[in-house]
């Protein structure tokens, strides 16, 4: 392993088990995991039950999920759970080690009826895809947003992407919207987590950039409704662009990338 790698994984090991306050790295996760288990909220109701088919799900517009792959989604909420209290302590520590704002914790799981509506509507779109299929697809049922004032905003995502990359989350998407022109304004990344594989999101927003987002979810959600119109559509998502058309962009926000892939160690050469 080239010297310099092996330096910036050791430092950034010593930052993780630091930032954990738990003294040394190699049982930093494991200890972390255990102390933050009691972290892991209730989270929203699930979608009531369908009297005529045993167990399965009805939800708003018309969406519904059979017994068989209602039961799929709610082992894959679990999974979720078990996946957050390893994810958790490294997210938070990537936090403060990048002077961020941790924001909306308390609702890092996503609902079991979210995660219901999200896969019934994906299968009412792609005619024939699976349940599991559906799941695979779903990298947010686990989530976080990291904030930052827009001074501080390119250096802090820098930052803390780099760390969750060196401590083994691989990036599994960077969507960058700053330099569009128009719509949503933020970073949303996706990362795979080491032990368990379960991808989880976290998203790089400002101030500005998170309140509009939040004042713009009712309506894309809505519009994102099977039984929404194409023109009602198209209303939503022009009071959305005008909504994030009023976000300042930081500087140097629209050139942030993915951190590059981590390199596998090189096998030790043993001479003869």
């Amino acid at each position: 392993m080239n010297v310099g790698t092996l330096t910036s994984r050791t430092v950034a090991a010593a930052a993780l088990a630091l930032a954990l306050g738990l003294g040394t790295a190699p049982g930093a996760q494991a200890a972390a995991a255990q102390t933050t288990a009691s972290l892991t909220d209730k989270v929203g109701k699930a979608g009531r039950a369908d009297d005529g088919d045993g167990g399965g799900w009805h939800g708003e517009g018309g969406l519904e999920l059979n017994s068989a792959d209602n039961a799929r989604v709610d082992a894959f909420v679990e999974q979720a759970k078990k996946a957050e209290r390893a994810i958790s302590p490294q997210v938070r520590a990537a936090a403060r080690l990048s002077s961020a704002e941790l924001v909306g914790f308390d609702h890092r799981l996503k609902s079991p009826d979210s995660l219901k509506r999200k896969v019934a509507t994906s299968l009412k779109e792609h005619q024939g895809q699976s349940v599991n299929e559906a799941l695979a697809d779903i990298k947010d049922s686990v989530r976080y947003t990291l904030q930052w004032p827009d001074g501080r905003y390119a250096t802090g995502v820098a930052t803390a992407s780099h760390l969750l990359s060196v401590w083994g989350n691989d990036s599994a998407k960077w969507s960058n919207t700053w330099g569009r022109a128009k719509g949503y304004k933020g970073i949303n990344s996706a990362w795979k987590a080491p032990f368990s594989g379960h991808l989880f999101e976290v998203q790089f927003h400002t101030p500005a950039s998170k309140n509009a987002q939040e004042v713009t979810h009712k309506l894309y959600e809505e519009q994102r409704l099977p039984g929404t119109s194409p023109e009602r559509a198209k209303e939503l998502q022009e009071q959305q662009d005008a909504i994030f058309a009023a976000v300042p962009v930081p500087q140097g926000a629209d050139r942030l990338s993915a951190p590059a892939p981590r390199r596998p160690a090189l096998p030790v050469e043993h001479s003869l």
